[in-house]
């Protein structure tokens, strides 16, 4: 068996041109790589050296990439998804190198070099979604036919990040997961857990079914005490035309102001006062160890419990200031009086601290105000026109109603929002169709703005209700941001509730 020496010496005087190989033939440059490697080492010569080098530097660039292309960013690449094949350019992924696809050495692992693609044994409907992210320039977007928790698994092994997790969930209609701060003494936050947030303990829970009973007696109390059964003719603030129950006239009327009972032992008194004080010692303690003393006083329901408790004070001080003997200007007192204690119907606002209901009613009413406001316009307008044409259709009947376009406001009022009360109607023939155009016009005017309204509780009552259904995407979210938020939050101590889960973080 004979053996070819090969002169190394006589090679630099041969130009050596190697064919650029295929793509089907690359796997055979490293195999050549390799058996020059083995030659050179034993022979150990400058000149192979050189020549090796030259030979591994042509087969890398055509085994990996093209040099030009991979500096234009034309280079195609192929992703290989569960068996679906997906191609793209470099340059697509290349927007994101923080994410898994766009960063090289993350998207490595998962080269496979015998079939030159990347293969990832994952959900292959959701990677539409996922290429979309790259070819769009960061707009994420689900596929109709793939459930939101397995979009949201993809969207986290890819690694696209918080934002487009973000968007994701705001698209599918989830809360977003606000940061509420929280005392920094461990005592303080204890109590405005416990006092603020019903969700977050039993005890808690506990606390608001406290409160929501005693609003509920309040407001009772508020109601009964205007029975005439229970009624005094001492109480200045209540009518004295009522008498007392099982009292003839002429027993009331002979009766001595020594005998009848003062405000102070009104069991009606008696119990607002036990009511006023659990609101007073709720609010001063959630004022002491509120996070914030300023944003606190910014918080609409903590502005209501301080009206709600203001009456009860005003007419305190009124009865221990206010002696028998005086009786100038009694009347106005009486006045002031009757529209301060009527301020105690904001009580009933208190129950939206712990309703959902009312939380969604005021969420539609605040994302409404704009229809609101063109729906008070346009009855503006048409109590204005219809008045008018009212008037000046009635003015030459003698027994009209309408003496004035002014009077007619209350008419118009009534008749466009289809209530039509009876006690101003006209009489002619013109007046009639007058009457007739306004309760069209009525109907339509309050008809335009009503179905954005609709829409918009529609919308805020299924984001609530469907919240649990999307738990599974609010514990993947949780896990994908805890290490992130940890290392963003540094010592800041907050509240996160994501659709009912609730967690303290304490920063390390």
């Amino acid at each position: 068996m004979e053996v070819a020496l090969v002169d190394f010496e006589s090679l630099d005087d041969i130009d050596i041109t190697m064919p650029t190989p295929s793509r089907r033939g690359r796997s055979s440059c490293s195999s050549m790589i390799s058996n020059w490697k083995l030659l050179l080492s034993s022979e150990g010569t400058k000149e192979s050296e050189t020549i090796f080098s030259r030979l591994a530097k042509e087969c890398c660039e055509d085994l990996f990439v093209d040099k030009r292309g991979l500096d234009d960013g034309d280079q195609k690449v192929i992703i290989n998804i569960a068996g679906l094949r997906f191609e793209t350019q470099l340059k697509t992924l290349d927007q994101f190198p923080e994410t898994l696809l766009g960063d090289p050495s993350k998207r490595m692992d998962y080269f496979d070099p015998m079939r030159n693609e990347y293969f990832f044994d994952r959900n292959r409907p959701s990677f539409d979604g996922i290429l979309y992210y790259y070819q769009s320039g960061g707009k994420i977007r689900r596929p109709a036919n793939v459930p939101i928790d397995v979009f949201a698994d993809e969207i986290l092994f890819y690694e696209l990040g918080s934002e487009a997790m973000e968007q994701f969930r705001e698209d599918e209609g989830f809360i977003k997961d606000v940061e509420i701060p929280l005392p920094t003494n461990d005592m303080h936050r204890q109590f405005w857990l416990l006092f603020e947030y019903p969700e977050s303990s039993n005890a808690a829970r506990g606390v608001a079914l406290v409160s929501v009973f005693v609003i509920v007696i309040s407001i009772i109390i508020f109601c009964m005490e205007t029975l005439p059964e229970f009624r005094e003719e001492i109480d200045p603030i209540r009518p004295t035309v009522a008498q007392p129950f099982n009292q003839s006239s002429g027993s009331s009327s002979q009766a001595q102001p020594n005998a009848k009972p003062t405000t102070f032992s009104d069991p009606f008194f008696i119990i607002e006062t036990a009511c006023i004080v659990w609101f007073f010692f709720e609010l001063c303690v959630r004022f002491l160890v509120c996070p914030s003393k300023r944003e606190f006083f910014h918080n609409l329901m903590n502005i209501i419990d301080i009206v709600s408790i203001i009456p009860y004070f005003v007419t305190v001080v009124t009865e221990l200031v206010t002696t028998p003997e005086e009786n100038s200007g009694q009347n106005m007192s009486l006045a002031i009086l009757r529209i301060i204690r009527l301020v105690r119907v904001f009580r009933i606002f208190k129950l939206s601290r712990h309703s959902k209901g009312l939380q969604i009613l005021g969420q539609t009413l605040k994302a409404s105000m704009r229809e609101l406001g063109l729906l008070i316009f346009f009855l503006f307008i048409g109590v204005i026109l219809f008045s008018s044409a009212i008037y000046f259709a009635e003015v030459d009947e003698p027994n009209t109603q309408f003496v004035s376009i002014p009077e007619g406001f209350w008419w118009a009022v009534v008749t466009m929002t289809t209530v039509g009360y009876g006690d101003m109607c006209p009489i002619t023939m013109g007046g009639k169709m007058v009457g007739t155009l306004c309760a069209i016009a009525g109907v339509l005017t309050i008809a335009l703005p009503v179905p954005v309204i609709v829409s918009n509780f529609n919308y805020f009552y299924h984001r609530e209700t469907e919240a649990e259904d999307k738990l599974p995407l609010a514990d993947a979210v949780e896990q994908a941001m805890k290490i992130e938020t940890a290392n963003k939050s540094g010592s800041n101590t907050s509240l996160n509730k994501a659709n009912g889960i609730w967690q303290s973080d304490k920063g390390k």
